[in-house]
């Protein structure tokens, strides 16, 4: 039970000293979630109580199930537009059948999530390389941005994920521009980043809300600045969310889009909270409870969930210990929900929109494509792809074909893999790279010592014979032995070893010896029962590159162990 309920082992664990620090933080990050929950609610296109929604039900049953102790779940600004931005699309209508949708998407991404985790699937967020993550968070931190220009300015701006379709509405309505709304947003963001900057534990988004609310209460009812207006009061009530089942299929691939980047956000922040605690991670774990979070919290009125950054932050330096601080902070919004909604009424949405602006800010990434810029090129060309493509493309193709190019040029290196010549250091026992070390290197005309970066499959096994056979001809005939240092080869599949057959009998016919160096254990198993080693000769495998050259200089023969070692133990290569 432990396993799936970690609660069970936290709990008693729990001191009095644990349980007011949990208490600080629960109610701090509590505080904090109210006027954000509500800003990202707006973010996803849905009036802002659902915001709350989100932030109550999902957290208490990720504080039974997580298996970290300092995340908080709730309403995140990257999920809200994608639900946002993938509901759009979908042309429905009207506000009615939009909430039931974004409902209906938050149950079916939690199924995809629980799914994942049972059948141990939380390796994929490997597939999400920083390059791909960096462009995709940073496109999307800029169109979340500009998306709430439309609150901020006063102005109604078609809904668009499109970064050239907002700036243009942007300049077709720049006469629209509600001076005051203006006004209110821009001191709300400077107030914001001003009080982060003095102390980031100091609640802005809340004394932002009070004091705002509150001057529109007393002086500006009638200036036409748009307000959040009526919040129903009282707790979410049980639902299940109900939806044509033919439009299931238009949600799913947004589902499975929400699904692998909520959980990757959620791990990612997590396993940075981890490095510095006493227990560990489970990603597996983690979908299952991120997933039960979106499917018990979707008949609860909330849409889709996920793991804050921002709130994960605060919460840790507040000093939470267990998922305890995560069940006050759900109090907090429980009874925000209970008697303070109608303190929202007058609430500026364009203070929401400056929370949204201000918390997204910090997604920007402007470090990492400076750094893959002078250590790895063709990352940063990823990074710029996956950005531009977010940008200009939309959000779904930009996390997608980010996740495609970067899978491909892991594909087109494993096929075009480093090969290097090898050489032998004067005075020493070491084998390095001719083209590295050419003063200090020996080679020999009659040997060619040759190194393969790679495993030998499908996709680069004529690669690999086409490069073997080339440094052949070069030595125009004068060559007696070539050397395979195989330690850096991990796999060889069927297409390999028929190339490799085919390689030792074009050598044999050129009356040149094959010997292979350092081969793991596996590849020996695989050299063994396709037939290639003995095609090779027991007696042409060697532990290492320093064995097979000596045999080659002296031909000495190898000692029991030896030829035990080099053989990985199996004998029956000479039966």
């Amino acid at each position: 039970m432990k396993e799936y309920f970690p609660i069970l082992e936290w709990v008693p664990k729990l001191s009095k000293k644990s349980v007011q620090s949990d208490f600080i933080a629960g109610l701090t990050v509590g505080i904090m979630l109210v006027p954000q929950g509500m800003a990202y609610a707006l973010l996803a296109g849905l009036p802002p109580v659902f915001g709350l929604y989100a932030a109550l039900v999902p957290q208490v049953v990720y504080a039974f199930m997580g298996t970290s102790r300092q995340l908080s779940v709730g309403p995140v600004a990257m999920d809200s537009l994608l639900v946002a931005s993938g509901l759009a699309a979908l042309k429905l209508s009207g506000i009615d059948e939009y909430i039931s949708m974004a409902i209906f998407l938050a149950f079916i991404m939690g199924l995809i999530q629980v799914l994942l985790g049972f059948l141990r699937m939380g390796f994929v967020v490997n597939f999400l390389s920083q390059p791909v993550i960096s462009g995709f968070t940073s496109a999307a931190a800029i169109i979340i941005g500009l998306s709430q220009l439309k609150h901020l300015v006063g102005v109604s701006f078609e809904s668009s994920n499109k970064i050239h379709w907002i700036i243009f509405e942007i300049f077709e309505k720049g006469s629209q521009i509600h001076t005051l709304t203006l006004l209110i947003g821009a001191l709300g963001i400077i107030a914001l980043v001003l009080l982060k900057k003095i102390n980031p534990s100091i609640p802005g988004a809340l004394i932002a809300v009070i004091i705002s609310s509150l001057w529109i209460k007393s002086f500006g009812s009638e200036s036409g600045i748009s307000i959040v207006g009526l919040v129903p009061e009282g707790l979410p009530a049980f639902k299940f969310p109900e939806i044509e089942f033919s439009k299931v299929s238009k949600i799913l691939p947004l589902a499975i889009t929400l699904s692998l980047i909520a959980f990757m956000e959620a791990i990612s922040v997590a396993k940075a909270i981890e490095e510095k605690k006493d227990y560990t991670v489970n990603p597996n774990q983690e979908l299952i409870a991120l997933g039960a979070s979106n499917i018990v919290g979707s008949v609860f009125q909330s849409y889709s969930v996920g793991g804050g950054l921002s709130r994960t932050a605060v919460n840790d330096q507040a000093g939470a210990n267990s998922g305890l601080a995560s069940i006050i902070s759900a109090i907090v919004v429980g009874l925000t929900l209970l008697f303070f909604t109608p303190l929202f009424y007058y609430l500026p949405n364009a203070i929401l929109a400056s929370i949204i602006m201000v918390a997204v800010f910090t997604l920007i990434d402007i470090q990492m494509p400076r750094k893959l810029w002078k250590s790895s090129k063709s990352e940063f060309y990823v990074l710029l792809f996956t950005f531009l493509i977010t940008l200009f493309i939309g959000i779904q193709e930009g996390i997608i074909l980010g996740v495609l190019i970067s899978l491909l040029l892991l594909v087109y290196r494993s096929t075009q893999p480093h090969v290097a010549v090898l050489g032998k250091i004067k005075g020493t026992d070491y084998f390095k790279d001719i083209d590295r070390f050419t003063e200090d290197i020996e080679t020999f005309e009659n040997l060619l010592l040759l190194r393969f970066d790679e495993q030998i499959y499908f996709g680069n096994s004529q690669f690999f014979k086409e490069q073997l056979l080339d440094r052949v001809n070069q030595k125009k005939g004068k060559l007696n032995v070539v050397i395979l240092s195989s330690g850096g080869i991990n796999y060889i599949d069927s297409s390999g070893m028929k190339i490799l057959n085919e390689i030792v009998l074009i050598l044999k016919s050129k009356n040149i010896q094959f010997y292979i160096a350092g081969a793991i254990g596996p590849v020996m198993d695989s050299l063994f029962k396709s037939g290639v080693a003995k095609a090779i000769g027991g007696q042409h495998f060697f532990a290492n590159t320093q064995q097979a050259f000596l045999y080659f200089i002296n031909k000495n023969p190898k000692n029991k162990i030896e030829e035990k070692i080099s053989l990985q133990a199996n004998t029956e290569i000479l039966e």
